[in-house]
């Protein structure tokens, strides 16, 4: 029976335009993956009442059957409720549903209602909402669509203590909420939601309600739902509603064929780290414990350093009247990733097409950070490049006497409550990041090739005198190969 479903949403992926999929921010989960979401739930007896949340053509809810009719799941009988908004597709899922209707032991509906508004009336206790029994088990792939401030569903959710920017994750803490104890949760969603401010209240919501069990990702960005041509990190994340935190099982893919299918288990804490008040969540892609890891001397937090980091406030697009293209009277260096080569400062830089220069006034002065000795970050790289993080020191000599230094939003910027770093704490710190241990480390917890500002502000660093020690070998040197860099950073265990 799934090949028939999977066979309509091939059919349906084809037919649809793309403005329809992007307006209701839903697309179709593949066979292969439905059955692997659907293989994570643990067996269990008695009745069962399953969620599906932005239904479909019914996928999920048919691999999910599936599993339960060939003796997988040893239900006593099992009802679903089918929650679908697009006209289209509902007759494509009562059908779905209907083909496992032959025996007195399942129930199905189609609920062809906004399932954020239904669900927080019920939970609210609106006496004139019809309750939604707890359910002991969700399947869901929720729609990916932006939620604004303002927007009714963003009003609706905040009644019962759901703060998020996506309706994804709103689907998904709405699962939680609705889940009897011990009731299972899986879902097919963006990466997004692990890490960034954003989605801090989600995190915590669904931390404080709920304990992960197991984590899949496709490190593939462009194959999970390859037939919708969808470029997006995706992971398969199962939540145990009420749950005590404990071992969880993190798996990795190319892609939804599973051939590459590895698994491993890790401790929760290496998933959300015990002090880390962001409550990030981190995917390690291998069981191996980097050198990071194992050396005490590495344990200092950015705090402990007296030092923050932050994304260069200067968005060119938003402050395009105010750039130029090069230096000149009443301006001062605007830097870009392009601006550091190697390990030297080149500014300006010829072959930049950026623009090079900020104008100073009081308008701009906001966006500017003094004069003075800095470590950045790159943000980008692709998915290919052999290293992900990349740093660089600002060399402050070679600007001449400006007072102010712009860092463009590309780059991530080290600085003492903005202000410079001492030239041998700032070299340390680009040494210690330059390291492949700590570029592997940031591999394995990181998949995307951002690096965000606070992925710096959770990592462990070597203690300010031992960061120092390093910079001030560093100025020693010429320019250092890795094997050097490398084998510096060996010395801190000594």
């Amino acid at each position: 029976m799934l090949s028939t479903v999977e066979q309509k949403r091939l059919q349906l992926s084809r037919s649809t335009a793309a403005s329809k999929k992007a307006q209701f921010g839903q697309f179709l989960t593949p066979a292969s993956t439905a059955a692997f979401m659907a293989g994570l739930f643990a067996d269990g007896t008695g009745p069962c009442r399953l969620l599906d949340a932005g239904a479909g053509i019914g996928s999920l809810s048919a691999a999910f059957l599936e599993r339960w009719q060939a003796g997988g799941l040893h239900f006593s009988r099992v009802a679903v409720d089918a929650f679908e908004l697009d006209q289209a597709l509902i007759g494509h899922l009562a059908q779905t549903l209907d083909r496992y209707d032959h025996r007195g032991d399942f129930v199905s509906k189609v609920v062809a209602e906004d399932f954020i508004h239904t669900a927080v009336e019920s939970l609210s206790g609106n006496l004139f909402a019809p309750p939604l029994t707890p359910y002991t088990h969700a399947i869901l792939n929720p729609p990916y669509k932006k939620i604004n401030s303002q927007s009714a569903h963003r009003l609706a959710l905040r009644r019962i203590g759901i703060e998020t920017v996506n309706l994804y994750s709103a689907f998904v803490a709405l699962a939680v909420a609705l889940a009897a104890p011990g009731g299972q949760i899986v879902a097919i969603i963006p990466r997004s939601f692990c890490n960034g401010p954003y989605y801090r209240p989600f995190r915590d919501f669904i931390l404080e309600r709920a304990a992960i069990r197991h984590l899949h990702l496709f490190t593939s960005r462009s194959k999970a739902f390859k037939d919708d041509a969808v470029l997006q990190e995706n992971v398969i994340i199962r939540l145990e509603r009420g749950g005590q935190p404990g071992p969880v099982r993190v798996s990795t893919s190319t892609d939804d064929t599973f051939a590459d299918l590895v698994t491993h288990e890790h401790p929760f804490a290496r998933i959300v780290f015990p002090d880390d008040p962001e409550r990030v969540i981190f995917i390690p892609t291998s069981a191996e414990i980097g050198l990071t890891e194992q050396l005490p001397a590495i344990s200092a937090t950015l705090a402990d350093l007296g030092l923050q980091v932050s994304t260069g406030p200067v968005v060119d697009f938003r402050l395009k009247a105010h750039l130029r293209a090069l230096p000149g009277p009443g301006t001062v260096p605007l830097l870009y990733p392009g601006h550091f080569v190697g390990q030297r400062t080149l500014w300006p830089n010829p072959a930049l097409k950026k623009p090079q220069a900020i104008e100073h006034h009081a308008t701009t002065e906001k966006w500017l950070f003094p004069l003075g000795c800095y470590c950045v970050v790159r943000r980008f790289s692709s998915k290919e490049e052999k290293r992900r993080l990349v740093a660089s020191v600002v060399e402050p000599a070679t600007f001449g006497a400006v007072p102010w230094l712009g860092f463009e939003n590309h780059l991530n910027v080290f600085h003492a409550h903005k202000q410079g770093l001492p030239e041998p704490l700032a070299q340390g710190l680009a040494l210690f990041l330059n390291s492949t241990a700590v570029d592997e480390h940031f591999r394995r917890f990181n998949g995307h090739t951002q690096v965000n500002a606070t992925d710096l502000k959770w990592m462990k660093y070597p203690s300010r005198e031992a960061l120092i020690q390093l910079g001030e070998w560093a100025m020693r040197q010429g320019p250092l190969s890795q094997d050097q860099i490398d084998a510096r950073l060996l010395t801190l265990a000594a």
